[in-house]
Order: C-alpha cells, then structure tokens, then sequence
C-alpha cells in the first residue's frame, strides 16, 4: 500500500512499537465495564490554554498543504481510522495521541462480528489476511441460548447463513494485543504515547489545537474524540464532566464477572452458549488455542464488588449462586483459579440522538459518543464503522471549508444505526436478566399432569422459544447489510421488522422486566406519552397477575420434571 507523507511526531525514547498488549472484555464487547469514579472537573473548549502562533493553513488541500486530522486515543477505533487515512490516497495526514505511556494486557479477546470484518476487508485486503490469521472462529459454529437450569437449548444463533449469503467473513474472535500490534504495524510512526487529549480550542484560522495532559499543545485541521467512554474530547465539546454526574455515562444495573484460562473441558461444536434464568445468566465461549472464557451477568447494585464480601473468593460465590444451574457451569468455574476472575461494574451511554457527535471541526467516535452495553458484541465493530465513514467523509474533501460538512455528514449516516444498535444492546441485558425466566414445562408424570415453573415468566419465555430465532435472523441481517451506512430501502424494511419484534417482547415482558426498564428504555414515555405509558404499564401488570391466577389454578409439579 501506497506510504502516505508523515507529520512529525515524538514518541518515548523507550516505546515499543509493536508490543502492544491490550485486551477488553467482549462477547460481548468491550465498552461498557469500566468503573465509575469520583466526578471530574468541567472541561470546555474554551478553557484550553491560549494556542501557539501556527501559520494559517490555505484553504484548499493537497499534497503540499494536506489535511491533517489529530486522533484522541490509541484503541479499536482510533486506530482503524488511522489505518483508514494511511492507507488512502488523498493528501491527508494524521497523528494519534495515545494517553497510556505504553499498552498492557487487561481483560480478554475482542468479538469481530461480520460486519466488522468486512469492513476490515474494504480498508486493505493485506490487512484483513493479517487479522484472519489470529482469529479464531465462531459464527460458523453452533452458538446459542441454553436452559441454564436444565442444560437443555433454547433457541440457537445462526451466525453462519447470513454471513454465507452476503459472502462475508465469519464472525470471530481475536486477541486485542494482537489486534493493537496489527493495526499500529502501519501507522506506529505517527502514534504518540503518554499524549492523552485534556481539552481542545479554537485556532484563528478555522483549525483545532489540542492541549495535552503535559501541557504541550497540538496542531490539527480536525480534532476525532476516539478516548473512550470517558471522553475528555466529549466532555470539552458539550461543556460537562468527563465523569460522575452530569457526564452522561450511566450505570446500567449490572455486574459482570469475567473468567479466561485455558481449559480442556469445553465443546469443540460451540462458538458461544447463554445461559439463562431467573435474575442472570451465563456465557461460555471459546477464545481458541485451548482457552475459553466465561461471563457471569448479575443486576446489581453500582460498586457491589467492594460491598458484597466474597470471604472463600469469587469462584465459590459464583458456585452459590449458580447452585442448580448446568453442570458445565460449575465445571469451568471449578476450573477458574481467583487471579483468573476480574469484575466489573457495566456502564454505558443512551443512544446520543439529541446530543453533539460534532461540532465545528471536532467529532466524536466510538465509546465517546455511543458506549453500549456488551450483549451484541458490537462496541469495537461499531467503532470501526466510525473510522470508515469518517475516512470516507474526510478523503473526499477538496478544501478546508467543507470540513464541517463532512462531519455533519458521518453523524447523520451513522445517528440511526447507532443507536438502533446501542437500543438492542441494552433491550438484550434488561430482558435476558429480568424478563427470562426458566421456561415452563408441562407434561404427565405419573398419570397426572405436572407443571414446572408454571408462572407468567416462565410461561412467556416458553411462548416466545419459536419466535427468537426468527428474530435474531432479522437483527443478523441488520447489522451484516448495513455495514457501509448508507440508506437503502432493505435497512428500513429491516428496521421495521426489529421494532415489531422489539414491541411484542417489551409487551410480553412488562410486567417482569419492570415498566421502567420495558418501556421508558425503548423511548416509549416520549413517543406515549408519560400518563399512557403508566397506564399501559399498570395494564400489563394486572394481566400478569390474572395470567398467574390462572396457573396456580392448575397446580404445581415435582421440581425436575
């Protein structure tokens, strides 16, 4: 691939280029299991210490006066749209400012769904092969929902047709370290560590200059918030806190703890199975080369990891709580020595739809604009579709006065889609935790007729057993045809199809879930109407309690049956 021109840099005397070791916990993906700390500080824009003098840039771009795009943050995103600038042939520039003095393993592999691998492919095909040879595979194995208590399937994931029928790569999943070394292979001349972006202002000539948490100050034509879900570019656009109250980062009601080792005892058929049941659930998937990992999802209160005491460690606690639930659950947890198991609180951002993506030459990309919780395993491939249509955007671009167009442009070919998106990711925890149930069970025994788990939950996760596949089919063909954001009558058609799907699961589930989390988290309240949406809330309710007078009516059975 053709070298671009490079801006001059300056790097740590000692920093290795290419040992980059950094992981984040996905099946989920990465974003949202970071810890809420102490409120910060409010950053502005307009409290950046005064620029340098900086000779205007000319109007027009070209390859004596290129563009030059300044990215915060070294991960996924930042990254990928820096492959993206350098493997282009229009006369841009760029330089990534990494805020971590060097790059160390933490958490696990990272799920590249199809959509993101393709999307790997349309930068460079080298650079596709490059990240195909460290992946190991899972969409073209089984994967699925299981009974948690009685390890039998519920309803199964079919990951392979729809990657078939569009001729795209199985979803998969990959080392992050490897990841990072893959991605910095090309742009680690321009990558600046210990560099982190504290704040950002306004240059007389229409450019950006970013204030470094060295003091140092940077020179760009476009400032890309790629920092994360603690975005201190977010929080300079929007006047807020990067943290605490007032950031916008939520909590979003739960707990993961996550376990990776290697392990001989897993199911060589299976790329990842969910677990379910009343008030959590249970993900095993396999990382490759002998290791797997697991998830433990829990509604927990925020911070429970340091008030909920686990005397005999993690394992056991989790051991307890899973009583009764598979026995591959309690395999692999056996199997799990404590400095193998982290926790993490999960928070995350609501689809930002009436809030800045931009804002003159600034943009925000990844976790910093659109934070989701892991479930779809779609943080980091949301992220890289970022890069691409940001690349898009900016390689286009002929003078220096289109530029805020162009960002305006990326935020309105991506609002819809991320946010749908971000929608399905929290719709998946709140109605796998709090709506699933173990599904009830009839059946004869005896003579008799016996029931097992015959209430309302039970009996809605039963009913909609033959629908989900049918769902996931329709949410599938989402994210694998809209990869490339660009409107098309099909991804409406699709789209459609998902909030039909959606409506009767938050019905169905109103009354388990909870109305605030059914309802309000599908925007109803500003689409009914808050006095409707209580209404309809209250009427769920009341059906559920005469549904279950009518179960009890029939008797219990035997547990087990």
């Amino acid at each position: 691939a053709k070298r671009r021109n490079r801006s001059p840099v300056l790097r740590p005397a000692h920093m290795p280029l290419l040992s980059a070791t950094v992981a984040l916990l996905s099946f989920a993906g990465p974003s949202a299991s970071l810890r809420l700390s102490p409120a910060a500080p409010r950053m502005s824009a307009v409290d950046a210490p005064p620029p340098q003098a900086a000779s205007p840039a000319p109007d027009a771009i070209s390859s004596s006066a290129p563009l030059h795009v300044l990215i915060a943050g070294g991960g996924v995103g930042g990254l990928a749209l820096a492959n993206c600038l350098e493997l282009s042939d229009a006369p841009v520039t760029y330089t990534v400012l990494e805020r971590t003095s060097e790059f160390k393993k933490f958490g696990g592999p990272i799920q590249l769904a199809s959509n993101a691998m393709q999307g790997f492919r349309s930068i460079d095909e080298e650079l596709y092969k490059q990240i195909e040879a460290r992946a190991t595979w899972t969409g073209n194995r089984t994967n699925g929902i299981k009974d948690g208590v009685r390890d039998e399937w519920y309803a199964k994931f079919d990951l392979r047709s729809p990657a078939e029928s569009r001729e795209m790569p199985f979803t998969c999943v990959v080392e992050r370290p490897e990841l990072q070394e893959i991605l910095m292979r090309r742009t680690h001349d321009n990558l600046r560590l210990g560099a982190g972006v504290e704040s950002y202002g306004k240059r007389s000539d229409g450019g950006v200059v970013a204030t470094l948490q060295t003091g140092e100050q940077v020179h760009g034509d476009v400032l890309i918030g790629a920092d994360g879900i603690w975005s201190n570019v977010r929080a300079a656009m929007t006047e807020t806190p990067a943290r605490g109250e007032g950031s916008g980062v939520t909590y979003s009601g739960y707990t993961v703890f996550a376990g990776e080792l290697e392990y001989g005892g897993g199911d060589p058929e299976c790329g990842y199975k969910v677990y379910i049941g009343p008030q959590q659930y249970f993900v095993i998937t396999d990382i490759g080369r002998g290791r797997y990992q697991w998830y433990a999802f829990l509604a927990r209160p925020a911070d429970s990891e340091a008030s909920e005491e686990k005397p005999d460690g993690s394992s056991p606690y989790l051991q307890n709580l899973f009583e009764g639930w598979s026995p591959e659950i309690h395999d692999i947890l056996r199997a799990t020595q404590e400095h193998e198991i982290e926790q993490r609180d999960l928070y995350d951002r609501p689809p930002s739809v009436l809030k800045p993506w931009n804002k003159g030459r600034v943009a925000l990309l990844g976790d910093a604009i659109h934070a989701m919780m892991p479930n779809l395993g779609q943080g980091g491939c949301q992220a890289l579709e970022d890069a691409l249509v940001i690349s898009e955007q900016l390689t286009s671009l002929s003078s220096r006065g289109e530029i805020e167009g162009a960002l305006q442009g990326y935020r309105n070919r991506r609002l819809t889609r991320s946010a749908a998106v971000q929608g399905l990711s929290r719709f998946a925890s709140d109605i796998i935790i709090r709506g699933f149930d173990t599904p009830a069970k009839l059946g004869f025994s005896g003579g008799k007729l016996v029931a097992e788990n015959l209430n309302y939950a039970g009996v809605v996760t039963r009913l909609l057993q033959p629908i989900l596949p049918v769902f996931f089919a329709v949410q599938f063909a989402f994210l694998y045809d809209g990869w490339e954001n660009k409107f098309s009558l099909k991804q409406l058609q699709i789209g459609l199809s998902i909030f039909a799907f959606g409506s009767l699961f938050l019905i169905a589930f109103a009354a388990t879930a909870g109305s605030e989390v059914a309802f309000a988290g599908a925007f109803a309240e500003s689409i009914l109407g808050a006095e409707a949406l209580e209404g309809l809330s209250v009427w769920a309710t009341e059906q559920s309690a005469a549904i279950q007078e009518v179960l009890n009516s029939l008797g219990g059975g035997p547990p087990g049956l």
